[in-house]
């Protein structure tokens, strides 16, 4: 099998319009750094700074206010202040769609027009928002529908923590002013860095806007409760460990250079060798916090009794579990997914292996929110199947 899809796409840049307040600087996303800095450029005393960045951060990320009026624990000057300098404005959900599954995705406007989409995907035990940090995405990977659109811009990191903000709006999933959690179950348990992007090509603003959502004083979510999904930017997933400490999973797919070179061309420059490599070296492994192998089941492709045995030599002496993902298609897939019984095959000899073999159960597939299927409608490439095929080297 020749691969002939480019590991970058060429990148297509469009001027940014924030249409947004003329001087107002918007504080989602800064760190506590940037958000102290900023007060005090704008006339915060130095000596009050750190009390003042604890108090708005509180009511933006915990609270969930978007006014400056309502943070009411604020002298009214100190409001007029903020208000006067600063804005709190998140992406906008342009539309949402309800699949039958309970799975909701968000079409959502960034700065300058652009769009992203956003799942979340609600379960007995938890509720896991599906993340994404680049309109497009850089890498094309054949089995994947964003993999088909041009990378226009990465995502900042108020951009990427908005999202998870936006959601919690449309759950209602904030705390009241003047209450605390209690009792109540977060919506927005769990998030996975699994959307549009790699979100290793846009590390600084991911690592900041994760760094938000775990503080503990705002959107508050455990480093264990987050998952950042990578198609092996090796010499980043080191970095990953030690900046943002969050789960790691790979997007592995095959079992040979040969046929991760055609899914995943990414490969072509950092083979399966180097990346192995690279994970046995993760800063957070351990048999309590293990490595995630994503493996889509393409029929006929990577899918063999072979392939699953050789993905358990591959994985020896790395704390791991394998996901298996059913493929879901889409317009134009050159793919069709395993059988249910090829993939059950498939599991059994991971599982026996002594590996943990979950299916992944399609959430969405009725509004094209599954796995593999998200792409901004607004930069749809309209490309026939044999294109797709040809790019793809099939």
């Amino acid at each position: 099998m020749t691969a002939s899809a480019p590991i970058t796409q060429d990148v297509m840049t469009i001027p940014r319009k924030d249409g947004v307040s003329v001087g107002k600087l918007n504080l989602v996303g800064l760190t506590r750094d940037g958000l102290r800095d900023a007060l005090i450029a704008a006339g915060t005393q130095e000596k009050q700074a750190k009390m003042r960045v604890g108090q708005v951060w509180q009511w933006i990320y915990q609270k969930g206010v978007r006014d400056f009026a309502d943070m009411t624990n604020l002298a009214k000057d100190y409001r007029a202040l903020l208000d006067q300098h600063f804005e709190i404005r998140l992406p906008e959900i342009v539309s949402k769609q309800v699949s039958t599954d309970g799975t909701r995705k968000y079409l959502v406007r960034i700065a300058g027009g652009h769009e992203v989409e956003v799942v979340y995907i609600p379960e007995e035990d938890r509720g896991t928002l599906c993340v994404s940090s680049q309109v497009g995405c850089t890498l094309t990977c054949s089995f994947c529908h964003t993999g088909t659109q041009k990378l226009v811009r990465n995502l900042t990191a108020g951009e990427i923590v908005g999202q998870i903000m936006l959601a919690r709006d449309d759950l209602d999933d904030w705390v009241p002013a003047g209450k605390g959690m209690g009792e109540r179950p977060r919506l927005v348990s769990n998030i996975v860095l699994m959307g549009m992007g790699e979100p290793l090509y846009n590390f600084d603003a991911v690592r900041d806007g994760m760094k938000i959502a775990m503080d503990s004083e705002g959107i508050s979510l455990s480093r264990r409760r987050i998952t950042l999904s990578t198609s092996g930017v090796v010499p980043e997933i080191a970095r990953a460990g030690a900046e943002i400490g969050c789960m790691l999973a790979i997007s592995f797919h095959a079992t040979t250079d040969e046929v991760r070179d055609k899914l995943v061309p990414i490969n072509k420059k950092w083979n399966i060798e180097a990346l192995l490599a690279a994970l046995k070296d993760y800063p957070k492994l351990s048999n309590s916090e293990r490595i995630t192998f994503e493996y889509v089941m393409l029929d006929g492709v990577n899918d063999s009794d072979e392939d699953a045995r050789r993905l358990v030599k591959l994985i020896e002496g790395i704390p791991a579990k394998i996901n298996l993902i059913p493929f879901n298609e889409w317009p134009g897939a050159p793919y069709k997914r395993s059988s249910n019984n090829r993939i059950r095959a498939f599991a059994d000899i991971i599982y026996k292996a002594g590996y943990a073999s979950p299916i992944r159960t399609p959430r969405g597939e009725d509004i094209m929110a599954a796995c593999g299927q998200l792409k901004s409608e607004t930069e749809r490439a309209r490309k026939s199947k044999a294109e797709i095929a040809k790019e793809a080297g099939l």
